[in-house]
């Protein structure tokens, strides 16, 4: 009997696959009457190499592409590569290379595992954003964007980093400093690119309702970010001052609440006080150097000046309130200015408590005594009745809300507005290595876009990355800017900043459906055809930003004459989204990762290597580059295979939660490999064919039979619920079936035979190499790749007997199986006469047995 030999098998099945060519997606007209399936996993940035942790989300999707595939479907699942971005000048800089070499050198290597991992992709497809075959479409989707009003130019703040001489993403901001610099970040209002994704915002916000195959975590972070909220706009009176300070607020019915008023750093008000005032002027450059993201805002300590000022109450003039400038403030959220309510907003309360600022409760909780009911360190957000507000007293906080904006617009102070909490996409970035951005500088004429017959403008290589050379090398090249202006002759100067990374991946998934047209981006037809992505697969990490600019991005095309598509313009139809791979790391005296062979597991706190010596234990934690716990791929799959892999990332865990990398779980899926194979191999290949017809048998293999259609069913189910965990799991259960029968009559053989087919076919997604290998050794003809998924024998797989859990007491004690139309008094006493049951029942009195027909049986005895 062999032994199954992973590094022969696997290479030969790719091969075989790549020259048959069957994971090439048919054309429409190949295709007719197939459904088409669209998969997609989230491209890669090709940042070097692949490790194991990189894999489930790959393998997943391959998943769904084969199980569509075998259903019958038209499959595309493509790759490419998001290829522009930082690292690559970063890389290019640190090493003194080009960023185009580095990025294709790793795109090579990253390609090449991937196809170590046996993904059924069509790679006839590949795209890399970097091409400028790729981005020539994009600057002509970005001229229409302009000509549409989509595009425009607007001040907006950035980090600048004084030293480097260049603007900073958040994620290089670190305490203040620039990453690399270690500079202080200064805040600078530079002319930016801007697309008018608010153009959009009512329909993306009306279409999350009809994403039913999202995630809910995932449709409430897009609805938050787009932040509708209904509230009012009205003006504080300046005491003393002719000026006004504008607010919006949700929350007006908590006015007689205020505390103070609060502007952001970058206020109007707030810089003209601090030109004469130092400490207006420190706290502003404080505050800039926590950089522009809301999230690091948010979560940064709450600090302010007293900006010296007093404003009136809108409904009570002798009420004043001092004004502060806060950094917790934001200018691009309502007017930058708030009034504090600190008894209903935690961020107001810590603040007030700060710098001890009075402050009243004006909303009490249900059951609350108004009396005693006070607030210290935390605030009361939800809705209650309102108290201490004189006209508004007794109201709840919605008829609250309606009657303070009928008092400020009786008072000419204010009125109802929707505010939103979407911003328009600042899409400039200081950098070389992105896609240059299609418009010229002219003296004369102003902006003006590059002409589409010199498409593509592409990056000149010819650029140097030096660190005492800090900036964008597009600013300092000696020709490459220079151009003459197409509208009156005179010279002119082309853009040389490069757009946002993020506009490279908005639309890649429509590049996919037609990547070879050089005319167009695609061809309208073949886009229609594939669009919308049935299925999309990637990180959580991506919920917001991508998903929102790629759903802008089919709508912006859709109305620029690009793209035909659904009604609600949505790019992707269902999403799941995957966990992490978590490595618990065994560390060895030089540092490198244990393999499974090499370590034994004690109690999952320790391993010792086979020699006896002890191996300290790692943290969990997520498997990464930067932590210096990840498993090499191509050292993996040359050790235990690729099958091994993918069986292991989908079988511990449900595919939505991390799962843990451990050396036992990897033996399991090793093991299971081999389990497998050999079955296979000692099946005898002159039994009946399973297909024709079955031969007398046994009740022990008839069993067999019924377990494995019951297989197909539960298997299909689990795949279309992404329950990849449970289907593994049912694999485990028919090869535990497989190997219980051991009858070598013809009907045992029979049964044996189609069990395993069965048995190729379901794991033949999972572990298509071995499936491959079982297939051909069993005698069948053709790819398993290729066949129809399995469809059960409905009479094989239905159940006659149900297997139903006997508590007593309350405490599950045994189970017995019995028919599903049983009656009640022969389950009963089934129970009763089980083992199991009988010992905990000893010296008891029956008091009742209940029989819940199909469920349970409860017992109460005493």
């Amino acid at each position: 009997m062999s032994r199954y030999n992973h590094r022969e098998v696997e290479p030969k099945w790719r091969a075989r696959w790549a020259e048959a060519g069957i994971d090439r997606a048919l054309s429409p007209e190949q295709a007719q009457g197939k459904k088409k399936a669209y998969v997609l996993e989230m491209f890669p940035y090709p940042s070097g190499r692949i490790h194991v942790g990189h894999s489930r989300n790959y393998t997943m999707g391959d998943v769904i592409a084969r199980f569509r595939r075998a259903g019958g479907y038209n499959v595309l699942h493509p790759m490419g590569w998001d290829a522009f971005g930082l690292p690559a000048e970063n890389a290019a800089m640190e090493r003194g290379i080009h960023p185009k070499g580095w990025t294709y050198d790793n795109i090579a290597a990253m390609r090449e595992q991937l196809k170590l991992l046996g993904l059924s992709i069509d790679w006839s497809r590949e795209i890399a954003t970097c091409d400028p075959a790729y981005y020539k479409h994009q600057q002509a989707m970005f001229l229409a964007f302009w000509k549409k009003g989509l595009v425009y130019r607007k001040k907006q703040k950035v980090n600048w980093d004084p030293v480097d001489n260049t603007v900073l993403a958040n994620e290089q901001v670190v305490d203040g400093r620039g990453w690399r610099s270690g500079a202080v970040v200064e805040q600078r209002e530079l002319e930016q690119w801007v697309f008018k994704v608010t153009a959009y915002a009512e329909d993306l916000l009306a279409a999350i309702g009809q994403l039913n195959k999202w995630p809910d975590k995932v449709r409430l972070m897009q609805s938050n970010w787009i932040g509708k909220s209904q509230g009012a706009r009205f003006k504080f009176d300046i005491v003393g001052d002719d000026e006004k300070i504008e607010v919006f607020t949700t929350r007006p019915d908590t006015l007689f609440g205020a505390s103070f008023v609060a502007l952001a750093p970058d206020h109007p008000l707030t810089k003209k006080i601090a030109e004469t005032n130092p400490a207006v002027a420190e706290f502003i450059a404080k505050a800039g150097q926590l950089g522009t993201s809301e999230a690091d805002i948010e979560k940064a300590p709450k600090f302010g000046v007293d900006l010296g000022l007093r404003v009136k109450h809108p409904f009570d003039e002798s009420w004043e309130l001092p004004v502060w400038a806060a950094n917790f403030v934001l200018s691009t959220y309502g007017t930058g200015a708030i009034f504090g309510s600190p008894a209903g907003d935690q961020r107001d309360l810590d603040f007030a408590n700060k710098y001890k600022l009075p402050f009243k409760p004006v909303v009490l909780p249900p059951g609350a005594d108004a009396a005693t009911y006070a607030v210290t360190d935390e605030a009361y957000t939800e809705d209650g009745t309102i108290y201490n507000s004189r006209f508004l007293d007794g109201l709840p906080t919605k008829q609250a809300i309606a009657r303070a904006i009928e008092e400020l617009v009786k008072l000419g102070k204010g009125e109802a507005t929707t505010q939103w909490r979407l911003r328009d996409w600042g899409v400039s970035r200081q950098r070389y290595w992105g896609c240059p951005i299609p418009a010229i500088h002219c003296a004369t004429c102003g902006v003006v876009p590059a002409p589409a017959e010199s498409l593509p403008i592409e990056l000149p290589e010819d650029v140097t990355f030096e660190k005492d050379k800090p900036g964008n090398p597009l600013d300092r090249h000696p020709t490459w800017k220079h151009v003459n202006c197409p509208q009156c002759g005179a010279k002119a100067q082309r853009e040389t900043d490069t757009l946002d990374t993020f506009v490279d991946s908005s639309w890649y998934f429509a590049r996919f459906t037609d990547a070879q047209n050089d005319a167009a981006p695609f061809d309208r037809k073949l886009a229609a055809y594939w669009l919308p992505v049935d299925q999309y697969v990637g990180g959580i990490e991506h919920a917001v930003l991508h998903l929102l600019y790629s759903r802008f991005f089919t709508r912006a095309m859709r109305d620029c004459g690009f793209l035909d598509v659904p009604e609600n313009g949505e790019p992707f139809a269902s999403l799941f989204t995957q966990g992490m791979v978590v490595h618990e790391t065994y560390k060895s005296a030089d540092g490198a990762w244990l393999l499974p062979e090499e370590t034994d597991v004690k109690d999952g706190a320790r391993v010792e290597l086979k020699t006896g010596a002890a191996v300290s234990v790692g943290a969990i934690e997520k498997m990464s580059k930067s932590k210096k716990n990840v498993v090499d791929l191509d050292a993996f799959v040359s050790d235990f295979g690729a099958d091994v892999a993918r069986w292991f990332v989908l079988s511990d865990s449900p595919p939505e939660r991390d799962v843990e990398w451990t050396a036992s779980g990897v033996k399991g899926a090793w093991n299971f490999v081999q389990r497998v194979w050999t079955l296979t191999d000692a099946y005898d290949q002159t039994a009946p064919l399973p297909g024709a017809e079955a031969p007398a048998m046994e009740p022990e293999a008839y069993a067999l039979r019924q377990s494995a259609h019951r297989a197909i069913d539960a298997v299909t189910a689990d795949i279309e619920n992404f329950r990849f965990n449970v289907a593994v799991a049912r694999c485990y259960e028919l090869v535990n079936a497989i190997a219980k029968l051991k009858g070598e009559d013809g009907g045992s053989q029979f049964a044996r035979g189609e069990a395993l087919r069965i048995l190729a076919q379901l794991i033949a997604p999972f572990m298509p190499h071995l499936a491959e290998e079982c297939w051909e050794k069993l005698g069948l003809v053709g790819f398993v790749a290729a066949e129809p998924w399995p469809v059960a024998d409905a009479a094989l797989a239905a159940r006659t007997t149900v297997t139903l859990p006997i508590q007593v007491n309350g405490k599950r004690r045994g189970e017995i199986d019995a028919a599903k139309d049983a009656p009640e008094d022969e389950i009963r006493a089934a129970a009763l006469a089980n083992p199991a049951v009988a010992q905990f029942l000893e010296g008891q009195t029956i008091r009742k047995v209940i029989v819940v027909p199909g469920r349970i049986v409860n017992i109460v005895a005493g």
